[in-house]
Parts: C-alpha cells; structure tokens; sequence
C-alpha cells in the first residue's frame, strides 16, 4: 500500500456536490492499493499514520501524533498511487489492486485507524471525487506499507 499523506488545517472531500467527508486539523491520506497488499499491510500502515510525530509540541519540535494532536484523518481512495509512468506517455496501472481487493483493504485502513483511536472520515470508494485541502506546513510525506 501507497500514501500520500499531508498535515491539513482542514480537507474535505466532495462527490457529485455533496460533501461526503471534512476534518479540521489533522491528516489527509490519500490511499493506493497494490494488487500484492494484503490486510497486515493495510494494518501496518493505519498504525505508521495515526503514530506518526509529524505535529507541533509546545516548543514548535514534531513530536506529537496525530492521536496525541486530537486531530482527525480524511481518508481518500487513490489507485492512481500505482500509476506506472515508465514508458510512454499515459500511466499503466497493472500494479494497482482490483476493485474487490481495493475496496476491501482501503476499509480495513480506515477500520485499524479507528480502532486505534482516530477520528476517520472518508470519501466515496470509486467516486469522482473533489478532494480540497489547506496544508499545514506544508507538511507531505510518502509511506508506504512493509515489503
């Protein structure tokens, strides 16, 4: 599993007009899934995200969490992560996971983040989404899940 994750003072995500998913303070995630991940990866990498020190403590240092922040996630499907732009000019996407698969590990992300303690909103599994966002920082980083 891919994400691109980015410390936010507020995101939202927006399908067909209606606002499927907003947050405050906190961290927008945008989620790829690869046709090898499988549900530990899916594990793993809520857990790296929701611990991850990347907020400001009193003294401006990144020490905090997302959970030690209070601040909330808005998680957004992203096979687009698995784009390979190797050869030619439009991207091949063989190493994104099928829907199915997807859809199955983008939940078990946004089920493993909650259980730990985060507040999680969503955007809509293969929807055209409007995805808007205020990045705090700018704070933006790759993760990736386990080999």
């Amino acid at each position: 599993m891919r994400a691109v994750i980015q410390r936010v003072t507020q995101a939202k995500v927006v399908v067909e007009g209606v606002t499927a998913g907003a947050i405050d303070a906190g961290l927008l995630v945008l989620l790829g899934v690869g046709k090898t991940d499988i549900p530990a990866d899916a594990d793993a990498l809520a857990e790296k995200i929701v611990h991850l020190r990347i907020f400001s403590d009193a003294a401006g240092k990144m020490n905090l969490s997302l959970l030690d922040s209070g601040g909330a996630m808005l998680a957004v499907s992203q096979f687009t992560l698995y784009g390979d732009t190797r050869k030619g000019r439009r991207p091949g996407f063989d190493d994104a996971a099928p829907a199915e698969q997807a859809r199955a590990l983008y939940e078990r992300f946004v089920e493993t983040a909650r259980v730990k303690g985060a507040r999680v909103e969503t955007g809509i599994f293969q929807a055209h989404m409007e995805v808007s966002l205020v990045n705090d920082g700018p704070v933006t980083l790759l993760v990736s899940s386990p080999a």
